[in-house]
């Protein structure tokens, strides 16, 4: 059968004038000790005790002296208080400096492009903050997962969350190999891609993305069909590589390789631009000193991740 359990109002009152009683075998040099008079000191007692339902000290007008059930209260009460206070001094540490770990979520794909240059930098500046990456393609709960924030593009992050840009607005590019392009006419227009090997991509809820695209003002989503599915942009990409078919990918991922004729973009006057990438985390005010120093490097224009970006925080956005 399940019990009801409830933390008893003013569990912890008392004890700390307890043990300073117990440690001077004074109610007086307790009360210097805690800067409090000595009635305080005598009610803090005496509270205690009727809350235990036990006398905790012998007092005569000479001395002070503990009973058996003190005895007994102290040998675990004196340990358990440290722990408490050592418990206390830990969060605190972590709550006025940079310090502790910091574990962040994302998409494979930003590892390489964005997160490693800004990473090292990071650490160099600040080598009392230890890193860990997630790599997943999925959207995370960052509170149940014991993240401090996440990275992912603008239109995956959920209203409720705060936002901080980390690139600027980009296009989803349609690319292929310049060996697949030799043994296929290159597609003109949206509908020519049913006549094309088309990589696909698998999304965390077992769907199969379809290829999103802008003719004039009208959106456009095309269900196309090809010899290969992945559940990353890195591995799709590595597949274009190899000549295996056309495929949609943020335009950053695939910048150096069309910039040294690896990939050649097709369909450019139909790409949708999507808003871009950005660090996420629940709240201003639960964002601790090391959280706060990772944000300001990544908007610090010397960083390796401003270069050419919006440096803004994007607005708090909630749900309606």
């Amino acid at each position: 059968m399940k019990q009801n359990f409830t933390v008893r109002q003013g569990a912890l009152d008392g004890v700390e004038a307890f043990l300073n009683v117990a440690e001077h075998k004074s109610f007086r040099q307790a009360s210097a000790a805690l800067g409090v008079t000595p009635s305080a000191i005598s009610q803090a007692i005496r509270t205690l005790e009727a809350r235990i339902g036990a006398a905790l000290f012998i007092r005569t007008t000479r001395s002070v002296g503990l009973t058996e059930a003190g005895e007994r209260f102290l040998a675990r009460a004196k340990p358990a208080f440290a722990e408490l206070i050592a418990a206390s001094e830990a969060a605190r540490d972590l709550g006025q400096r940079p310090a502790g770990l910091l574990r962040l979520s994302a998409p494979r794909a930003v590892v390489p492009i964005l997160l490693e240059p800004l990473i090292a930098s990071f650490c160099a500046a600040y080598p009392e903050i230890e890193v860990e990456i997630a790599a997943s393609p999925e959207l995370v709960d960052l509170a149940t997962e014991g993240f401090d924030a996440g990275i992912r593009l603008g239109q995956f992050i959920a209203p409720d969350m705060v936002a901080v840009r980390l690139t600027p607005p980009f296009p989803f590019a349609v690319v292929g190999s310049p060996d697949y392009l030799r043994r296929r006419k290159p597609p003109e227009r949206i509908d020519d891609l049913r006549e094309h090997a088309c990589l696909r991509m698998r999304r965390a809820d077992g769907s199969i993305a379809p290829w999103h695209f802008v003719d004039g003002n009208k959106a456009v989503e095309a269900v196309v069909t090809g010899p290969f599915i992945a559940n990353d942009y890195p591995t799709l990409l590595g597949a274009a590589m190899q000549g295996l078919g056309l495929v949609q990918l943020p335009g950053p991922l695939v910048r150096a390789q069309v910039a040294d004729g690896r990939l050649q973009t097709l369909l450019t006057r139909f790409a949708v631009t999507i808003p871009g990438v950005f660090l996420y985390h629940p709240g201003r005010r639960q964002v601790l000193p090391k959280l706060r120093a990772f944000i300001d490097h990544v908007k610090n224009p010397a960083s390796p991740a401003v270069q050419s970006r919006p440096t803004d925080s994007a607005p708090r956005r909630r749900r309606r």
